[in-house]
């Protein structure tokens, strides 16, 4: 395949749907049964099938797929639907372990999966709601310099 013949979305060449399942499935696999994955898993119900069939729709448009999630939940809002829970570094970084083992497991290509790995970091990071999270501050920073 030459390189104008890749596939141009994320969602293609992780391999559809199907990879996004796997991914997915993975990651709560990991979440289940990682003791550094306790901190969120206690988060969760004690069936993760619901949550893990909206992360799929999730990730499956994020990465440039169907846009299944906004068409029934609408709008991600991602920090807003994670404020019920204290999310801070070692939050992100327990989610971090689930979803590199996962995409070590699932995405074959080294250069795709550093690219998510890289991309799946400052989402983890963004839905950080702790004090001092560097997204906040430097929203307070901002506001406080405009007029």
């Amino acid at each position: 395949m030459t390189s104008s013949q890749e596939p141009s979305t994320p969602f293609a060449r992780i391999g559809g749907q199907a990879s996004i399942d796997a991914l997915v499935d993975s990651f709560y696999r990991r979440m289940d049964s990682l003791p550094e994955a306790k901190l969120i898993r206690a988060m969760h119900a004690k069936d993760l099938a619901p949550v893990g069939e909206i992360l799929k729709r999730y990730l499956g448009e994020w990465l440039g797929g169907p846009k299944a999630y906004s068409q029934e939940r609408g709008h991600p809002r991602l920090r807003m639907r994670h404020m019920q829970f204290r999310i801070g570094p070692a939050e992100r970084d327990a989610w971090m372990l689930c979803m590199s083992g996962a995409l070590d497991e699932v995405v074959a290509d080294p250069a795709l999966r550093e690219q998510l790995l890289q991309s799946f970091y400052k989402l983890a990071d963004w839905v950080r709601n702790d004090d001092g999270n560097p997204h906040d501050a430097q929203n307070r920073e901002h506001s406080l310099r405009a007029p």
